[in-house]
């Protein structure tokens, strides 16, 4: 129950947050992204801060075992660049680059009842679903 409620808290904090920096509108998430054109730096700002948080948090999670609910710390520890993490990158940036959404502010429009994070939101879960169909079909060709 802690857990849960925790999680809840961190969802709707996060959640609050996208809303109030803008980054769940996707016209202001656009103008960011539109370099060559009417470019709106403000959310680098946002991106910055964000940066700076989580330096911070992992620079303290890094040095301990049990989370602040108790639980085993679980980091990543692969630090390799490969082809899978550059396509998928990719494929993120393209993503947001033409939706103006990624996963967490999509969600959180979806919420918020815009039409536009249905169709995101629908093709995020389409893209999912495609993706653990490769991975079983992958692993089952491998055995």
């Amino acid at each position: 129950m802690k857990y849960s409620l925790t999680s809840l808290f961190a969802g709707l904090l996060f959640g609050f947050g996208l809303i109030v920096s803008g980054m769940a509108n996707p016209e202001k998430v656009l103008g960011f992204l539109d370099l060559a054109g009417l470019w709106d730096p403000s959310l680098a700002f946002v991106m910055g801060g964000a940066i700076l948080v989580g330096l911070v948090a992992f620079t303290f999670a890094k040095k301990r075992t049990l989370s602040l609910l108790g639980f085993d710390m679980k980091l990543p520890t692969n630090t390799r660049i490969d082809k899978r993490l550059v396509i998928g990158s990719l494929t993120f940036g393209i993503g947001w680059g033409i939706a103006g959404f990624c996963p967490g502010p999509g969600l959180v429009a979806l919420g918020a009842g815009e039409i536009k994070a249905v169709v995101f939101v629908g093709s995020m879960i389409a893209g999912m679903l495609i993706y653990e169909m490769i991975e079983r079909s992958r692993a089952s060709s491998a055995n």
